[in-house]
């Protein structure tokens, strides 16, 4: 099979016919083998690439897998196999998981109950980008913070993958959503689905234009803080919550990790939520799993759309990298298998 191979740390943007790239196609890897009566195995037709997955292969991840290694974590396909007492899957059956490695191969192997049926008249691409990315946003904003209709959310980098879902999810919610982002074509999308108001970081203050809003309103402050960037917008963005307001730590695409004053989250009552969306699969992998199922409910009904903006064949995996790094895209970025396709931007 083909498979994506990670053989040394590196900057994956590199070309894979480079000596230097972190990363090889090799196409006789091993197809891995169902290892117990209830293991099925997935023909994957489509991978979504995430922030770890590029921190992954840098290294810089907190979780370091022994090299070599596929990366990969969420992803869709068919069933192509199935163990013996396998109950709930038939072969060729839709699905879509995620897995802590090995999703940018054209084969993996998973255990019955880690699978979830993709439901009739969802694009099965779109099913493999929704896991991580949703995932995250949904656990955040409905287990953790209690999203309420009619509070007021705050997403930075609403954009990106994370961003996107969680903008979508705060307006499934009933709140009143504000997004930030930079650049035309990211403002234009976030205002076709909905969004309340929109900060272009590329020509407004971000405290000026979203209190300006607020007062429109006559709203007291942000009530749910979403933030995947870090940096500086963080300690832009706290000025703008209000008395107990939820803080939600998503991650650190600035490169920068904020430090957040105690004594005025004291003061405020701020709680603030570390979230490591991984680590559920460990600590309460029931969370997670009534997350995904409630996530493809959604997806069904038309509550939630998966915006794919790019999309690569493996051999040109460093493609789909490099507009990942160069913060090309809007939603998500896919590697496709097994289909004729050129790259697409939608």
């Amino acid at each position: 099979m083909e498979a994506l191979l990670c053989r040394k740390l590196g900057d994956p943007t590199v070309s894979l016919e480079d000596n230097d790239s972190p990363i090889v196609l090799s196409k006789n890897h091993p197809i891995p083998q169902l290892d117990s009566p209830t293991a099925v195995r997935v023909r994957i037709k489509a991978t979504s690439l995430n922030f770890a997955n590029y921190l992954q292969i840098l290294g810089k991840y907190q979780e370091k897998p022994s090299l070599p290694f596929i990366p990969g974590s969420d992803f869709s396909g068919y069933v192509d196999a199935v163990g013996p007492k396998v109950s709930n899957f038939r072969v060729g059956d839709p699905v879509c998981s995620f897995a802590g490695l090995g999703s940018f191969a054209q084969f993996i192997v998973v255990d019955e109950s880690q699978l979830f049926r993709v439901p009739q008249g969802c694009d099965l691409v779109a099913a493999g980008a929704l896991a991580v990315a949703f995932g995250t946003s949904h656990v955040a904003l409905v287990h953790r913070a209690q999203l309420a209709s009619g509070q007021v959310l705050l997403v930075l980098g609403a954009a990106g993958g994370v961003g996107l879902a969680a903008v979508q999810i705060g307006k499934a919610c009933g709140a009143i959503v504000i997004a930030v982002a930079r650049g035309a074509e990211k403002v234009q999308l976030l205002k076709s689905i909905g969004v309340d108001h929109v900060v272009d970081l590329g020509n407004e203050n971000l405290t000026e234009s979203v209190r300006k809003f607020l007062q429109t309103r006559r709203l007291k402050g942000v009530d749910v803080l979403y933030d995947p960037v870090g940096g500086k917008l963080t300690k832009e963005s706290l000025r703008l919550l209000k008395w107990g307001a939820n803080i939600l730590i998503i991650g650190f695409a600035s490169g920068e990790v904020p430090v957040i004053p105690v004594n005025v989250a004291l003061v405020k009552n701020w709680t603030v939520h570390g979230l490591y969306w991984g680590s559920y699969k460990i600590h309460r992998p029931g969370v997670l799993e009534d997350s995904v199922k409630e996530l493809l409910s959604w997806l069904a009904r038309g509550l939630i759309s998966i915006h794919i903006s790019h999309s690569y064949p493996p051999s040109e995996a460093n493609f789909a990298f490099s507009a990942m790094k160069d913060r090309k895209v809007i939603g998500k970025v896919m590697i496709v298998f097994d289909e004729k396709h050129t790259r697409s931007k939608l």
